[in-house]
């Protein structure tokens, strides 16, 4: 398997649009050093390249009968389950060496995650609540950033936590809505699936607003200034927008539009809080 089609199998530019979520949690503890910094970005993307490896060599057979899907490399056959598991497995084992160069305790909490990374994929055969289950995975990104800097537990990187599975969990429900009928179809579970257009949408609304009312209690607690407050309206803004772009009668162009604003939210939470440390 060349680079190329390595970083088609794992998204690579979903690695990048992850990365601030781990680095938000660096610098809520403080902002941590180099060392810190470069084994947190290492951890960072052997986690997102295990979890893309396993969710894609998992779910071939459901992507090769679902339209939207068989495009993907494995159902496609330029990429073999074989390669895909080991690419999984020896992200798992720099996620684990990461995890123990950057203290004990992130040693220790690498091996759930990486469970987690495992399972993630099988959780929408048994239970709607796999969007929440995404979330939670992405919520351990911050928290153990924050945990890689500070070495000990707090309030702050568990409310971080809750910001990020919230906000992913309700952007998950809304990309849902596009295999509502696919998966009913193939008893797949999803809050879409179970509960229809409407209701999905109330969902995912209120999971936006507990994020973003969970990015404001970090910024109180931990009493960040001027430019987190403005990184915290713009994403707001950004949050209404996506929301309106959800409840367009054509979804699939909006869906498009959607992820395209969504990936300025976790670069703008980051800067406006690195500013904030660097400045303030």
């Amino acid at each position: 398997m060349d680079f190329k089609t390595f970083s088609k199998l794992i998204m690579i530019e979903q690695t990048l649009f992850a990365l601030p979520f781990a680095l938000i949690g660096v610098l809520f503890a403080g902002g941590g050093d180099f060392f810190t910094w470069s084994w947190v970005i290492v951890a960072l993307a052997a986690a997102r390249t295990a979890g893309m490896s396993f969710n894609r060599v998992i779910d071939a057979n459901i992507d090769a009968k679902n339209p939207r899907t068989q495009d993907r490399l494995i159902p496609k056959g330029e990429v073999t389950p074989l390669a895909a598991w080991m690419a999984g497995a020896i992200a798992s084992l720099f996620l684990v060496f990461a995890s123990f160069m950057l203290n004990r305790l992130c040693f220790y909490l690498s091996f759930p995650a990486v469970f987690m990374l495992f399972t993630y994929s099988y959780f929408k055969r048994f239970s709607a609540s796999s969007h929440f289950y995404l979330g939670f995975v992405e919520a351990t990104a911050p928290i153990g950033g924050y945990l890689a800097a500070a070495g000990e537990f707090t309030r702050v990187p568990f409310i971080l936590g809750f910001a990020i599975m919230t906000w992913i969990a309700g952007l998950d429900i809304v990309y849902a809505l596009q295999d509502m009928e696919f998966d009913s179809k193939e008893s797949l579970h999803s809050i879409p699936a179970k509960f229809g257009k409407k209701k999905s949408l109330v969902f995912s609304t209120i999971c936006y607003m507990a994020s973003i009312n969970a990015m404001v209690w970090a910024g109180l607690l931990t009493g960040l200034g001027v430019f987190y407050w403005i990184a915290i309206t713009l994403i707001g803004v950004i949050f209404v927008y996506q929301q309106k772009l959800a409840r367009s009668k054509d979804i699939g162009p909006a869906i498009k539009m959607f992820f395209k604003v969504n990936r300025y939210i976790s670069p703008i939470l980051f800067f406006g809080a690195l500013l904030d440390i660097v400045l303030g």
